[in-house]
This record gives structure tokens, C-alpha cells and sequence, in this order.
């Protein structure tokens, strides 16, 4: 097979951190808060827009609070099961890698003892109609190292007794949530905006902030996932006062990805690249048998981190992968290291449509050269 002449202009393809927004330039960057305190007048207001402007364009029902944290998406899960955790049984849902660290922490670390998992195998979800409600529920929304995400929130109980505490780093900004039915969201800047590292955001609900008041968990808490001062929510968290010093530069970038997604129509423009984004995979997918989803059932499917196999072994798929590096078409497409050997290709709203389709006729040319099918 001929090898192809076109490139993507931007070969950056990768579930994390993901692709730059287009146009993205650094020096574009509002950079007064560099050099200067986080708790200066200028940070605290640079913080505080993370926060206002996230709830603004998620556009998060009354009463919602955001915050700035630290440790990226992992850090704001921590912080969420490490403080709300207790009180209740506990459903956990794990269908990826993910999925099951939060399991381990529940299980081995915060060692509850009311616990009920629910999981499946890369590929599939569990069986939602089985998740109790009365307990608390945590989940991933989109299983990112696994290319499969929950279809909706119908499955969730609007009376539920619970909370929700939900795993949505690579489903924010790129997927319908129900917030009125998410009691705690996390997710990081490096997913659908294509911002930085290191920070996470913690979105809570009013019924996680009832319990954040009403219950002390009865193991220690380290100073940075602490939420509360005598027995009251810290109101200043979700205002732009971190818990500890944030990088500003960051923050800057964070703050012109958003603007972005404004710009462009906010969360149902960034959701509509996504989809589209998906649409050329899965048309090339439909059109060559050598290739599949590894999500079994379409409706689960994602459209961020969408997760492939081939028809070749582990080796030759790792092969592949890096002749497309190689040719500098493509970076960061394998899969992740837990999962299934294949194609991992990010189709977040900052990857353009036109470097996907610039990137389908490479795949065929080094899936040929590797299985020697001239495909």
C-alpha cells in the first residue's frame, strides 16, 4: 500500500493531558498573576473566575459550588471519598482502571465495610439497574482507559437517599450531565479543555455540602483534602482561596480555554466537536473489519477517549503505534498500559475534525505494513 503524502497538522491525539485548543498560542496568555501571591487581590480574582466562569458555561443549577484543588482529577475524587464517606453503604462501579482504583481505596484504604462493587469487564458496564440508592454511589462517568461511558442518567434516582459522587474527568465539556441528579463531580483542566496538569476541580451539590455539615469521618484527614472549619462548609474554597499554592500560570491557561469554549458556544459547541470528532472514527470503523470498538454496545460508546482493537496481535498493535510516531503523524495513540492492546485516539472538542480525517489513511497504510495484509 502506498504510504500516504497528508498529514494531521497537529498530531497530538493523546487522553491526557489532551490537545491544546486550536490557535492555542502561550504568549496570548494573561500572565499579570505570575510572580504574584495566590492570595494576592489579582489571584484570589483569577481563582475565583475558575470557579464562576466553570459554573457559568457548565451552567450548574443554583446552589452548586466549584472549586480549585489539588492533585488533578485524582485529587478531587480523594478529597470527595476521604471526607463524605461513612455514613452510608457504599455502590462503587468499576468497568476500567480507574473505576477499580476507586474501588481500592474504598475497599483496602478507607477499609468501609458496607460495600457492594459492581463491575464489568473493559468494554462493558455494569448492570445499572442493580446500583442501590440508599447507599452512597461512586462511578465514573466516561471510563477513559476503556472508551465506554454510561448512556445517560436515567439510571440514577432523582430520591435517591445517597450521594453521587461522580468520576467525569473526561466527560466534562464534552458529554450531557445531569447535574441536578450528580450530588460531587470531579474532573481536571488537562481532559476536554486541553489546559494544564496538577489541578482538579471539585464540583459539590447542596445535599454533599449537608453532609460535609453534619459528618465527621472518623479517620484523620490531611490538611489538603479538608473542607471544613468547625463544622461548616469553607465557603472561601469555592471563591479562589486554594487549599494550598496553585500554579498561576496554570490557572491562566485554564482561564483562556474557557474563554474559548465560550467563545465557540459554549458546552453544547464543545460537545458538538466531540461528536463529530467520533463520527469520522466510526464511519472508518464501519468501513474496515480489521478494526472495532472496544465499547460492545454503541450507546455506551464514548466520544472522548475513544478505545479500539485490531485484528493483529499485541506486539504488531504496539508495532503499529510506533510507526506512526515514527512518521510523526500521531503521538499517544496506544492504549492505556491496563487495557486491551489497541488504539486509544482522543476526540475531545480541541482536536480538530480535519486532523482525524488526515489520520484514518495512516492508520490503514501502518496496519498493513505491520501485518503484511496490503489492507
Amino acid at each position: 500500500m502506498q504510504q500516504p503524502t497528508v498529514k494531521p497538522q497537529n498530531p497530538n491525539f493523546s487522553s491526557g493531558p489532551c490537545s491544546k485548543r486550536p490557535g492555542y498560542d502561550v504568549a496570548a496568555l494573561q500572565l499579570d498573576t505570575l510572580g504574584r501571591s495566590h492570595r494576592s487581590a489579582i489571584g484570589k480574582h483569577a481563582l475565583g473566575l475558575a470557579c464562576s466562569e466553570t459554573a457559568r458555561i457548565l451552567n450548574l443549577p443554583e446552589g452548586y459550588r466549584v472549586a480549585v484543588v489539588p492533585a488533578s482529577d485524582t485529587g478531587a475524587v480523594e478529597m470527595a471519598l476521604w471526607s463524605l464517606l461513612g455514613p452510608r453503604g457504599v455502590d462503587v462501579l468499576s468497568w476500567e482502571t480507574f473505576g477499580s482504583t476507586w474501588v481500592n481505596d474504598i475497599v483496602n484504604q478507607l477499609k468501609l465495610p458496607d460495600v457492594n462493587r459492581l463491575h464489568a469487564p473493559y468494554g462493558a458496564l455494569p448492570d445499572l439497574g442493580q446500583v442501590n440508592f440508599d447507599n452512597d454511589v461512586v462511578f465514573t462517568w466516561n471510563g477513559t482507559t476503556s472508551g465506554v461511558k454510561v448512556p445517560n442518567g436515567d439510571w440514577i434516582a432523582a430520591d435517591r437517599a445517597g450521594l453521587t459522587i461522580c468520576d467525569a474527568t473526561s466527560a466534562v465539556f464534552a458529554m450531557e450531565l445531569p447535574w441536578d441528579k450528580l450530588d460531587v463531580v470531579t474532573f481536571s483542566w488537562q481532559k476536554v479543555l486541553g489546559g494544564e496538569g496538577a489541578h482538579g476541580m471539585l464540583v459539590l451539590g447542596p445535599r454533599a455540602v449537608a453532609r460535609l455539615e453534619s459528618y465527621t469521618p472518623p479517620w484523620p484527614l490531611p490538611k489538603i483534602f479538608r473542607m471544613t472549619s468547625g463544622g461548616k462548609l469553607m465557603e472561601s474554597l469555592f471563591k479562589g482561596d486554594t487549599i494550598n499554592t496553585p500554579s498561576m500560570l496554570c490557572v491562566a491557561d485554564y482561564l483562556d480555554a474557557l474563554a474559548w469554549a465560550d467563545g465557540i458556544g459554549g458546552v453544547p459547541a464543545t460537545i458538538a466537536r466531540s461528536e463529530a470528532n467520533l463520527k469520522v472514527l466510526a464511519d472508518f470503523v464501519a468501513a474496515n473489519d480489521w478494526i472495532s470498538f472496544l465499547a460492545q454496545d454503541p450507546a455506551t460508546l464514548s466520544n472522548t477517549s475513544v478505545c479500539m482493537t485490531l485484528a493483529a496481535s499485541d506486539e504488531l498493535v504496539k508495532s503499529m503505534v510506533k510507526l506512526i510516531e515514527a512518521q510523526g503523524v500521531a503521538y499517544d495513540i496506544g492504549a492505556y498500559k491496563d487495557a486491551p492492546a489497541g488504539l486509544r485516539i482522543w476526540c475531545g472538542a480541541t482536536v480538530e475534525t480535519s486532523d482525524l480525517q488526515a489520520l484514518l489513511p495512516w492508520l490503514r497504510w501502518a496496519y498493513a505494513e505491520v501485518t503484511g495484509s496490503g489492507s
